[in-house]
């Protein structure tokens, strides 16, 4: 990407933020879709969360499913197909494992494996959006500020995995732009190196969704 660093490319998406501290995920989904569908997931949000099983605890493979309801071509990579956590439940890890088993009869690609952020950036530049998830605490903004001083701190002494999804966009002066459900600033940017710190910290599975179609 160094020979486009000045390059601007961005995919013409809404900034939605998330309304709860658990739906950053599907906050990410809604930026994707159509505003109709988008109107018909909001007026119907308890009952399609019901349908799709999550209630308030969505995975990567559960954005998925919801991609696939609404028609949005995608392929997910990941390094585990299961819920990586120990602290979770039976029923959970059950539920997810049977959502990754039936990916691909219910017509979902999901590769095992994790994706570069150099593939990633390419992707977005070339194709289309992508979500990702992140460590939070480890992603800062170079536009708005969100996050820089935390993110230093976090990177020298550590700290506990915040998990959270954002919408990759575009790219501009060597930097990523994303939306981030979680801010009231529209876009925002951060380096490759920043990026692939928050990508591949443990807790992440390093999962990604690329999307080869959305709803302008």
């Amino acid at each position: 990407m160094a020979s486009n660093e000045s390059k601007y490319v961005k995919h013409n998406l809404p900034h939605i933020r998330q309304r709860f501290n658990w739906d950053c995920g599907i906050a990410c989904i809604l930026m994707l879709i159509s505003e109709q569908q988008r109107n018909e997931f909001l007026e119907g949000f308890k009952r399609i969360c019901l349908e799709e099983g999550f209630g308030k605890s969505t995975w990567t493979i559960d954005l998925c499913y919801l991609l696939k309801r609404f028609n949005i071509k995608h392929r997910m990579y990941t390094s585990i197909q299961a819920a990586n956590n120990r602290t979770l439940g039976e029923e959970v890890k059950d539920r997810v494992w049977n959502r990754f088993r039936n990916a691909s009869y219910n017509g979902i690609s999901v590769v095992e494996g994790a994706l570069s952020t150099k593939q990633l950036i390419t992707h977005v530049v070339t194709t289309g959006p992508a979500i990702a998830l992140v460590d939070a605490a480890l992603l800062s903004c170079d536009w708005c500020k969100h996050n820089k001083m935390a993110s230093e701190f976090r990177r020298i002494f550590g700290g506990n995995y915040q998990g959270h999804y954002i919408v990759a966009v575009g790219w501009f002066d060597g930097k990523l732009l994303y939306h981030n459900p979680a801010r009231q600033h529209s876009l925002c940017a951060t380096t490759p190196k920043r990026l692939h710190a928050a990508r591949l910290a443990p807790g992440t599975d390093y999962d990604l969704i690329l999307v080869y179609n959305y709803k302008k």
